[in-house]
């Protein structure tokens, strides 16, 4: 390939990069602010009632969302990463998961509704959704620490990136899948289009849309590890320093709280899903 000359794109990317920094640097820093906000409220309200009070408060919700064995698994699990001296790593990582579950909720089901409306928009955006989910991880530590520097937000950064296109695709996937006889229905009483998503096509499309939300979840949740080697804290840290230490108890320790987090997150938000089918 001496022949040809190599395409500079490395330096392209380089240059955009500097050209946002030098351009956009207040809207990062007001990114910043927002995140830490939001990550610092999320931990404050897990770290403020006594770790016992809140294992029962999730005891509780896992009984009422499925059934006692739920309820069961998530008691003993977080009675265990308390008894491992994992509790407050363990909340800082919840803190962070819902952090960016929340900021790819509200950025994604928006943007999969607006897909289901518009076909263009769709085969635009679905290159670029393939092309998130499929560039590895690590790569996107590297812009988001340019921008926003290290510490716990571009973590959050790096995992929204990451883990909302299941949340923007399952969401267009849910409405079109809507029985078109449905929707030619409320077009001949008259609906209009915000009255026809609002009332029929949401409704209808809540199972999916929630399935996205689920593996959203799930894709922040194994950014946590990642996310660590920027700065961001919680159960991520203690298995990169095992890692690092070469720990192998010390490592499993926090992979299984991982795990067990990602148990109750995951039979949580199916519980959720499975309700929302019986009420159909």
């Amino acid at each position: 390939m001496d022949f040809l000359p190599k395409i500079p794109l490395r330096d392209w990317i380089d240059g955009l990069e500097d050209w946002l920094n030098d351009n956009l640097g207040p809207f990062f820093d007001l990114v910043v602010l927002v995140v830490k906000s939001i990550v610092g409220s999320f931990q404050y309200i897990l770290e403020l009632p006594p770790a016992p009070v809140l294992i029962i408060i999730l005891t509780v919700i896992a009984y009422w969302l499925g059934k006692w064995k739920m309820a069961l698994f998530t008691l003993l699990g977080f009675l265990l990463i308390w008894n491992l001296e994992l509790w407050e790593p363990t909340m800082q990582t919840l803190a962070l998961v819902l952090t960016s579950a929340l900021i790819s909720i509200v950025f994604g089901i928006p943007i999969g509704i607006w897909c289901a409306q518009n076909n263009r928009l769709q085969s635009i955006l679905t290159p670029v959704l393939d092309f998130m989910q499929t560039m590895p991880a690590f790569v996107y530590l590297i812009p988001a620490v340019s921008f926003f520097h290290l510490g716990v937000v571009p973590g959050v950064i790096a995992s929204v990136i990451f883990a909302i296109p299941p949340t923007i695709r399952l969401t267009n996937l849910g409405i079109r899948q809507v029985p078109a006889d449905l929707v030619e229905a409320a077009d001949a009483f008259g609906s209009t289009q915000t009255q026809k998503l609002m009332k029929l096509q949401l409704p209808l499309a809540v199972p999916t849309i929630m399935a996205g939300v689920n593996q959203t979840i799930m894709l922040s949740l194994s950014m946590v590890v990642i996310a660590s080697m920027i700065g961001a804290r919680g159960v991520g840290e203690k298995v990169y320093q095992a890692i690092t230490q070469v720990k192998t108890g010390a490592g499993f320790e926090a992979g299984l709280a991982v795990v067990i987090l990602a148990i109750v997150l995951d039979r949580f938000t199916q519980s959720i899903i499975t309700r929302k089918e019986r009420k159909m």
